[in-house]
């Protein structure tokens, strides 16, 4: 079953967008996607997310 994803507003500001956009477009994946990726990771590097949910879902490349 797929994890369920909520919506969530982000200020973020235009370098860091655009960074975050060259490495999406680097990985081949959409800027949430990107975004949600390096989240996830960070996450699961400090031990904040478990293992199980640190795997991504199936949908997670088409965002």
């Amino acid at each position: 079953m797929a994890a369920e994803k909520k919506a969530y507003p982000l200020r973020i500001s235009a370098a860091v967008l655009e960074a975050m956009q060259r490495w999406a477009d680097d990985d081949l994946r959409s800027v949430n996607a990107q975004i949600e990726f390096v989240l996830r990771e960070a996450l699961r590097e400090n031990g904040r997310l478990q293992r199980d949910a640190a795997a991504p879902a199936v949908d997670d490349e088409s965002d």
